[in-house]
């Protein structure tokens, strides 16, 4: 519900790394009407924490954060407070930075040189049960649907009790990438990365990556090409 409807303003944690922009970000929010800023977190695990102890109405978060980012943030705090909700503000508006925030659970996204006036509607919309985006995210989302949808596969099944996330960088790491290029693929830390490869290699008994190659060719995750 909307400040109008409950009488009171939106409680607002503000959720971005950089110091100067948090800042900025906490005094722009002060000035508007129907928000009341009572947090500011410098990366995803600490909004994580901030959510549990304070339960705003609405994080405002930026994406690519160190330790935990706004992706794993934002899944994490819709599955853990689905009374709270997550708008994305960011400075990238690229399908690889706004999709994933999307299925994660952010119901708005707008980008960082967005106005006054335009965080207030994004807030009052999700609040209000709608999303909350920005006219170019929306244009690009109908760009996207009315793209044909590629054929799709088979479901794999993960096996071992490895879980999607854990398959997924398995699959990564049979194509050659890096923990690096893993963790940029996928938007999260290079230490969420290593401690996914932890738990596969120990549920699976695998010593390396190499090791890890054959695990999934054996298992038929990964088809090898076709001469």
């Amino acid at each position: 519900m909307t400040a109008e409807e409950t009488g009171r303003p939106a409680r607002v944690v503000v959720a971005d790394d950089q110091t100067v922009v948090r800042e900025g970000i906490v005094m722009l929010l002060g000035l508007l009407p129907g928000i009341d800023v009572v947090g500011a977190a410098g990366d995803g695990e600490e909004a994580v924490a901030l959510v549990a102890e304070l339960a705003p109405d609405v994080v405002l978060m930026d994406l690519r954060m160190p330790r935990c980012d706004g992706v794993e943030a934002t899944r994490r705090i819709r599955a853990d407070h689905p009374g709270t909700q997550v708008v994305v503000l960011t400075t990238y508006a690229d399908d690889e930075s706004l999709f994933p925030a999307l299925k994660a659970g952010a119901r708005g996204y707008l980008t960082k040189d967005a106005g006054g006036d335009e965080i207030v509607r994004a807030v009052e919309s999700v609040l209000s049960g709608n999303a909350g985006l920005s006219p170019s995210v929306q244009r690009r989302l109908l760009e996207r649907l009315s793209q044909p949808e590629p054929p799709r596969s088979e479901p794999v099944t993960p096996p071992d009790g490895l879980t999607a996330r854990e398959t997924e960088v398995l699959l990564l790491i049979a194509e050659g990438l890096t923990n690096q290029e893993i963790a940029r693929k996928l938007h999260v830390s290079t230490a969420t990365v290593k401690t996914h490869i932890n738990n596969l290699f120990a549920k699976t008994g695998l010593k390396d990556r190499a090791q890890a190659v054959r695990y999934a060719y054996g298992k038929g995750l990964v088809r090898p090409p076709v001469n």
